[in-house]
């Protein structure tokens, strides 16, 4: 599933050319994706202009004066810039065709994504109201993840998942930034430390801004293939189990966090064990 870095890199490469473009039309394909496509959007949106292009969470958020248009990604979805002339894929649900002759498009194989259009301010849309804070702003410090993880016995990973305690993180990312900073994922979050918690805030940042970076350098939305590959990364333990750490050389362990698999290092991440 796209994870903050991959939707802020969505945005950080779409945003040029959608920012003060009109919108000729839109072609909808599907019905219904996660849930129903709102109607009437061909009649909302032809004719406007995008204001600007944000990003919530895992959400981006396209601004016009007649409101915003919100979607998400799914498991699977992809947005891509082609061509008015590229024809649609048999996964290519959504097209927001540009006065400009580009073609904002959305595949989604597993139909995961979904789209939303509020006309009132986006952030106070049900989707996105509870949303925790942006990791990559002054907003996300160790005394706020200290106060919210007091008396909290769910496992540490899992924490972090939680869209209303921090936005955006997904499995890849809690299970690498929990690497960078040497925790175990099984950790109750209510023994964090202050001193954990500056050292997780700091390794979660880190984290997600070397993605973003290394994403937005080698990432191309211009791209008429019907399936855009997200950019290739360094992970530590995310999907490969069995293999060696790349700090220590100890095999990584796949574990279970309710439905979820984990990626850990026996060895640079020890098992928490309580005091006696």
């Amino acid at each position: 599933m796209p994870e903050l870095p991959e939707v802020e890199v969505t945005r950080l490469g779409i945003k040029d050319h959608l920012a003060g473009a009109r919108i000729a039309s839109v072609e909808l394909r599907i019905g219904k994706l996660r849930n129903m496509v709102p109607e009437g959007l061909s009649q909302l949106l032809a004719g406007q202009t995008v204001t600007s292009v944000e990003r919530r969470g895992k959400y981006l958020i396209l601004h016009f004066s007649a409101g915003s248009l919100l979607l998400h990604l799914g498991m699977t979805g992809h947005l891509r810039l082609v061509p008015a002339s590229a024809a649609p894929g048999p996964h290519d649900h959504f097209d927001l065709r540009l006065a400009s002759g580009l073609v904002l498009r959305l595949n989604d194989p597993r139909r995961f994504g979904s789209i939303h259009f509020t006309g009132s301010d986006p952030l106070q849309h049900r989707l996105l109201r509870n949303i925790g804070p942006e990791p990559l702003t002054g907003a996300f410090v160790p005394d706020y993840l200290y106060r919210l993880s007091r008396g909290r016995k769910v496992a540490l990973q899992r924490f972090l998942m939680d869209s209303a305690v921090v936005a955006g993180i997904g499995n890849i990312y809690a299970a690498e930034s929990l690497f960078r900073c040497r925790m175990h994922p099984d950790t109750p979050a209510g023994e964090l430390t202050q001193a954990d918690c500056a050292a997780l805030v700091a390794a979660i940042k880190e984290t997600l801004a070397t993605s973003i970076a290394t994403g937005h350098a080698t990432m191309d939305f211009l791209k008429t293939e019907e399936r855009l590959v997200y950019f290739p990364q360094q992970l530590y333990v995310y999907g490969r189990a069995g293999l060696p750490c790349r700090e220590c050389g100890t095999p990584v362990t796949r574990g279970r966090l309710g439905n979820r698999s984990t990626f850990f290092c026996r060895q640079c991440q020890p098992e928490y064990r309580p005091p006696r």
